[in-house]
């Protein structure tokens, strides 16, 4: 996963590790500015050469052309490099596509169709508008089949982006920040998540998730469950925090909100269902009344989608509550619908 304000943050972290997959390093010239990604040979390297698929944000396709213009001239030399196909996975799917009579075969940096941005899989989950998660793989998927590189500026290059999902084995992101993680921001499960969904699909089996947090000295790659479970128990289900967020009135309701749809997201693209996470969010939100009370005031549409998600994660059966809890969320939803819809009683 390469996003553009990741990569000005931390300096091009995540491209530091993508080229550390493929076996390579910058050539810089004499005024420090690097002009070619150089392979390193495999006796140094050690092991074999890993293909990549680089998933690029709006943002980074936009703003790094030149590195994108590196990065391909390395990939096309990494597929014609004069090594074993067992330790060169990047030629081997390569001649396995050009066998096929597939036009680039080396194209490995995906994103949007150009001048577009994202993967639409958040839109989707917001408005409620899909059945199930292949819906959202199938989305992400036909957002993100436009190639970019030296020649080719947004063409569609679908099927080498199959090819390279049905090969993904491990889906790695780095996340910069302690502000914002996974559960605060709907584009990482709109990208990454649905990215896994997607690369599922095309192989009838599980596909890992890792995130590297580069913002703290452990920089050990974490699992994507390990991590969701840390983060809703430090955030959405801390009592602290959640009133902290009560206490900042609309903006810290509107917060709240925006974590249970991501909750609803990260359950559709890949499965996360943990009853738990939604067992807990019911009692801190829903039927601790001066909490209720509270948000219902600062920000009624946000209390509204708080228990509408609730309901909804029930209805897609990714939560199974106790008796007479169901019934308990729709009075409060039914009571915060007729609010904002004006009815009086």
């Amino acid at each position: 996963m390469l996003w553009g304000l990741d990569a000005i943050k931390t300096k091009g972290e995540s491209l530091g590790t993508l080229l550390e997959l493929v076996g390579a390093e910058p050539i810089k010239e004499g005024t420090g500015r690097i002009v070619r990604y150089e392979l390193i040979p495999l006796e140094r390297l050690g092991r074999p050469r890993i293909d990549v698929l680089g998933n690029l944000s709006g943002i980074f396709r936009d703003s790094f052309v030149n590195i994108l213009e590196l990065l391909d001239d390395l990939f096309q030399r990494a597929a014609a490099a004069p090594e074993p196909e067992d330790q060169n996975f990047i030629r081997k799917h390569a001649l396995a596509l050009a066998a096929q009579g597939v036009e680039n075969p080396t194209a490995r940096l995906f994103s949007n169709p150009a001048g577009d941005y994202g993967s639409l899989v958040n839109d989707r989950v917001v408005d409620g508008n899909w059945e199930s998660g292949d819906e959202l793989g199938k989305t992400w998927r036909d957002r993100n089949s436009f190639s970019y590189g030296r020649g080719d500026k947004g063409q569609a290059r679908p099927e080498v982006l199959d090819t390279l999902l049905q090969s993904t084995g491990r889906i790695v992101q780095q996340i910069d920040s302690v502000e914002y993680g996974l559960t605060d921001i709907q584009e990482y499960y709109a990208n990454t998540g649905a990215l896994k969904q997607a690369a599922e699909q095309r192989q009838g089996q599980r596909v890992t998730a890792s995130f590297v947090e580069s913002f703290s000295n452990d920089t050990t790659p974490r699992n994507l469950e390990d991590l969701l479970r840390m983060e809703y128990r430090t955030k959405l289900l801390n009592p602290k925090w959640a009133e902290a967020m009560a206490s900042q009135g609309s903006g810290g309701a509107y917060e709240i909100s925006q974590r249970m749809t991501a909750m609803i997201g990260w359950a559709g693209t890949t499965q996360f269902q943990d009853g738990w996470v939604y067992d807990q969010a019911a009692e801190t939100y829903a039927f601790d009344p001066a909490m209720a009370e509270q948000l219902r005031q600062a920000n009624p549409e946000a209390f509204r989608n708080i228990i509408g998600r609730m309901l909804e994660a029930e209805g897609r059966g990714f939560w199974q509550p106790e008796e007479g809890v169901l019934e308990k969320l729709q009075g409060l939803y039914d009571r915060a619908d007729e609010a904002l819809e004006g009815v009086t009683v």
